[in-house]
């Protein structure tokens, strides 16, 4: 009698074991990372988020991003289809300007499928580190081989690496 107790006992676990792993798919993709990526060399940041997938999704999907924008105005959208062989989605914002040190920025990425049904939807945020601060003012390179910015390498041999105050006060 002892015996069946345990096994069932066992067994019930099990399933309910099972029945959260199931719960986990309702969720095609799962969020991974996020972090601003200021890249100084082109005087631009800009948003990048990782999804892993966890599920399967229809043929077509599609991901569409809402970045707020650190400038003000309008939020910046993205959507770009989301291909069956991926593991991984990576999500990226145009440039952006103005990023504040320690200031939650909000992102909204919705999963779609092909008749733009939305299929799951995550909020989330990003603080940034750093500050839109530490970026030259110009791109400190131009053209595909990274040549040297006319504009911020003058011919003289002087470095103009002039930052615009094009930030609303914060």
């Amino acid at each position: 009698m002892k015996a069946i107790f345990i096994c069932t006992s066992l067994l019930l676990g099990l399933a309910s074991l099972a029945g959260c792993q199931r719960e986990d798919l309702d969720e095609p993709l799962k969020l991974s990372g996020k972090v601003f990526i200021f890249n100084y060399r082109l005087a631009q940041a800009t948003y990048v988020v990782t999804l892993n997938r966890n599920g399967p999704l229809p043929e077509p999907s599609f991901v569409e991003t809402t970045f707020e924008n650190p400038a003000g105005g309008a939020p910046l959208v993205t959507r770009n289809k989301i291909f069956a062989f991926w593991e991984k989605v990576s999500l990226e914002s145009p440039p952006v300007h103005c990023i504040v040190k320690g200031r939650p920025y909000a992102i909204s990425i919705r999963i779609l499928d092909g008749s733009d049904n939305a299929l799951q939807t995550i909020e989330t945020t990003l603080t940034s580190n750093l500050d839109q601060t530490i970026m030259p003012g110009k791109p400190l390179v131009v053209g595909p081989i990274y040549t040297p910015n006319p504009e911020v390498y003058g011919a003289d041999g002087k470095l103009d690496y002039a930052k615009a105050d094009t930030c609303p006060a914060s």
